[in-house]
């Protein structure tokens, strides 16, 4: 399968041993933010996988993502398409928040135990003669409800991606056993 992702890197095949991991992190408590730091600009691109359940007492929170610290809002636009089990829905963030509001993970009342699953690619993610594009998709199952996402989003800035920073729009916390992978692609 890996092999059949060829077609969404320039650089031609990805192959499993293209991936080289740069940082783990699993939450044995709660925490309210995870950051990647001091990211080398050596690879292509970089792909974040996140496991995770929000604290926060509803049914889902929006992740929250920075990079590079940069807290003006006018460095952050993004389209997300999702579906909820019975309808298939459209929003955006353009230039309104301080950060990608890049996915949503299941919370306290979701279903009991239940974590949701993310992948974020970074293309270009070193190159500096051009903004940073980035696109997501994740999603968790509750029998029939749960979500899916499917997010594209633009960094308007040259800068090579040097940090991630993760937090919940809601400023609670990630639930502990949260798993934050972030991997090099050759």
């Amino acid at each position: 399968m890996l092999n059949n992702i060829a077609a969404l890197y320039d650089s031609g095949a990805v192959a499993v041993g293209d991936y080289e991991s740069i940082q783990t992190y699993t939450l044995g408590s709660a925490q309210a933010t995870v950051t990647f730091s001091s990211i080398p600009s050596t690879y292509k691109h970089l792909q974040l996988r996140l496991i995770g359940r929000s604290a926060y007492a509803g049914d889902s929170e929006n992740v929250r993502m920075q990079l590079n610290g940069q807290t003006a809002t006018s460095y952050y636009t993004n389209h997300i398409l999702y579906g909820n089990g019975t309808s298939a829905l459209t929003d955006n963030d353009v230039n309104s928040v301080a950060g990608f509001n890049i996915h949503r993970l299941p919370a306290a009342t979701s279903t009991a135990s239940v974590y949701g699953g993310l992948v974020i690619d970074f293309l270009d993610y070193a190159n500096t003669n051009k903004n940073k594009t980035i696109r997501s998709l994740g999603g968790w199952d509750a029998n029939g409800s749960g979500r899916i996402n499917l997010t594209s989003a633009l960094f308007t800035s040259t800068a090579a991606i040097s940090s991630i920073s993760l937090t919940l729009s809601t400023a609670s916390n990630y639930a502990a056993n949260s798993s934050f992978a972030l991997y090099g692609v050759k």
